[in-house]
């Protein structure tokens, strides 16, 4: 199934409609501020080897989910205050912040590791969406066979209609990863850059 919903208005039947579907146990692609989502609920175990399945990902390979706000990621990582000062200055946003987890976090996504890529993007589809469930989605970038990101939800419906039960078209976007920061131990690291601005990387001095 394919629904639009408005980029910047999105309309709460439609959201509430998508959310119903998560509850269910259901795979629902969604934009981001950076790339299109394959995302389920975040205690959806089915849901999550499902995702694996789909993109053919080593169950090695971690996980990163989607938070509301900077006071849902306290419930699943070890926010110090240097970390919720950085993050409060950047998000919402295009970042992945690598933190510690809690052990609130299913062990399914955590293969080996005690750290956890959260992200709170810059997007009223995927923000209301996640308010809306009542708990963080998985999130995992869409891309073709090539490896490709991609941007164009009529071109994800041809290639995922079959393996998801919910598509949203929140309209074309050009796709590109988001900036990973690890915060471990307080110190600032650049994983990968990704989109946003150079100078916003810069970290806050500490106390």
């Amino acid at each position: 199934m394919l629904i639009a919903i408005h980029s910047e208005n999105p309309q709460l039947r439609l959201i509430r409609k998508a959310a119903e579907v998560l509850k269910n146990g259901g795979l629902v692609i969604y934009p981001t501020d950076t790339v299109y989502g394959l995302g389920c609920a975040l205690f959806n175990k089915r849901g999550i080897e499902r995702i694996y399945e789909i993109k053919k990902y080593d169950r090695k390979q971690p996980l990163s989910f989607i938070c509301a706000d900077l006071k849902e990621i306290s419930q699943y990582a070890q926010v110090s205050d240097f970390a919720y000062r950085t993050m409060k200055r950047l998000l919402p946003g295009p970042y992945t912040f690598i933190l510690e987890a809690s052990r609130v976090v299913p062990r399914i996504i955590l293969p080996k590791r005690k750290t956890v890529g959260i992200r709170v993007p810059n997007n009223p589809i995927c923000l209301s969406l996640v308010k809306e469930l009542g708990q963080p989605i998985i999130s995992s970038s869409v891309k073709d066979e090539k490896g490709d990101f991609l941007g164009d939800p009529k071109k994800i419906a041809e290639l995922f209609r079959q393996k998801v039960e919910l598509i949203i078209d929140g309209g074309l976007i050009v796709p590109e990863p988001s900036t990973v920061i690890s915060l471990i131990a307080d110190e600032f690291t650049i994983l990968r850059a990704g989109k946003g601005s150079a100078t916003a990387y810069v970290p806050l001095p500490r106390d």
